[in-house]
């Protein structure tokens, strides 16, 4: 396992693994390593010759009043998490080389970028865009690995992918879940004992969703009062918002069908956790 740091000895190696003909595939984090990372590490292990794992805190993905300065930091915990993964490189580049001064360049995609979460995080998804465009460009995977929990990113970077002709392919693996069914995340670190109980709220509300869609009821507005009802029931929990929208599109829908994806975003202490789930095999 070799840890790289610069863009020009991660060029480098890459471009020589290009000229041998071989697979890369790479897996974008931000570090705070855990379950749900390891999996996509797993995968990309296994439908590749090399893995990429980068490492690097994004700036540019965070509003001015988020977490971005205290966001979870410790390269030593990640290293012991993911050794005997068999992971190839660890690129952890720097934001000043990422961000060179002068920098003026970002990618945007429009409309999908506005929506659930891009409402209240304005800048949000054109720092993923931009960010995961410099990391396609300096390495060139074959493949690139995101989880299903951040189904709006996935969305859009599977349509940027198609909009720029990028020759890479955009691989979503199910959410992993831990045993009391919340979410693997790495902002889980911000939750006290207490708040970690009251997350359990969120799958418990999509939970209810599902079985309220497979005994038959389709109208999204009912649905939507279910997981609020749930979601209120939890005094630390403040809801930020619920969408019921077209899995592409990422368009309100008022009638569920199949694919229909489920999402919702949910405050608790300084924590801000999103989850979702699909609706599926409807009769």
């Amino acid at each position: 396992m070799r840890v790289i740091k610069t863009l020009r000895e991660m060029q480098t190696v890459a471009k020589k693994w290009h000229t041998e003909n071989k697979t890369i595939g790479l897996v974008p984090t931000m570090g705070a390593l855990h379950t749900a990372h390891l999996s996509l590490l797993r995968k990309a292990k296994i439908d590749n010759d090399f893995v990429v794992l980068s490492i690097f805190v994004n700036p540019t993905q965070f509003e001015p009043s988020e977490d971005y300065h205290i966001y979870p930091r410790d390269l030593a915990r990640d290293l012991e998490i993911i050794d005997g993964v068999g992971i190839d490189i660890i690129f952890i580049p720097e934001a000043a080389d990422m961000y060179p001064s002068g920098f003026k360049t970002t990618v945007e995609v429009k409309e999908l970028s506005t929506r659930l979460c891009g409402a209240v995080r304005p800048n949000h998804f054109q720092g993923v865009t931009t960010v995961v465009t410099k990391l396609f460009n300096i390495i060139k995977p074959t493949r690139a690995y995101f989880g299903q929990k951040d189904a709006q990113q996935a969305i859009i970077i599977k349509r940027m992918a198609v909009d720029l002709h990028m020759e890479v392919e955009i691989v979503v693996l199910p959410t992993i879940r831990e045993e009391d069914g919340v979410a693997y995340s790495s902002r889980n670190l911000y939750l006290s004992p207490k708040e970690r109980q009251a997350a359990q709220v969120i799958p418990r509300s999509l939970e209810l969703a599902k079985a309220k869609i497979m005994q038959g009821e389709r109208v999204a507005s009912r649905i939507k009062q279910q997981i609020q009802d749930v979601i209120q029931s939890e005094p630390l929990a403040q809801l930020e918002y619920i969408s019921i929208c077209e899995p592409e599109s990422l368009s309100e829908l008022e009638i569920i069908n199949e694919g229909t994806l489920i999402a919702l975003a949910v405050r608790i202490g300084k924590a801000r956790l999103i989850d979702n789930i699909t609706a599926e095999e409807l009769s």
